[in-house]
């Protein structure tokens, strides 16, 4: 579930660095844009064929690729919860979380002033400028947490139980 976080008009950033908004990358780009949950390649795909029939596959991937490269959109891994598959999201104004729950693959983002003084806190002691922030918090969303008042370092968690 994606938060109400303000994200910039790819529509109007992509004509303003200098490229044509064709008929299909609009489809694209308007799908992306108004995507209430995270995309996938291949479902992004499908809702745009269903707005134009005629865009193929290699027209996602450089749409998606250009938009990357401009810094317009995040690709994201989402804890692989799904194996290798990447998702993306328009860039939003501020940075945030995502909260990827274990059981039922729930993505749930969330934004806080924490992460902007951490943000601040790692430029200050480092003397890096710091472009962008993705961070991804794996668990059980409040429908899937166990019960048994298991908590952090549980064995539960995928891997080694290393945390």
């Amino acid at each position: 579930m994606k938060a109400n976080l303000e994200r910039c008009s790819l529509l109007q950033a992509l004509p303003s660095k200098g490229f044509r908004l064709t008929s299909q990358r609009r489809a694209l780009i308007e799908i992306i844009q108004e995507a209430d949950d995270h995309l996938d390649a291949a479902s992004l795909l499908r809702a745009a064929r269903q707005r134009k029939a005629d865009i193929n596959r290699s027209t996602v991937y450089r749409t998606l690729e250009l938009l990357k490269r401009l810094g317009l959109i995040d690709e994201l891994d989402l804890m692989h919860l799904e194996g290798e598959k990447h998702y993306y999201e328009a860039r939003p104004r501020r940075d945030h979380l995502h909260l990827a729950c274990y059981k039922c693959g729930a993505i749930m983002e969330y934004t806080t002033r924490t992460l902007e003084r951490l943000k601040d806190e790692i430029a200050r002691h480092n003397q890096f400028q710091v472009g962008v922030i993705r961070l991804e918090v794996g668990g059980w969303c409040k429908q899937c947490r166990p019960r048994s008042g298991t908590t952090r370092g549980s064995s539960m968690a995928p891997g080694c139980g290393v945390h």
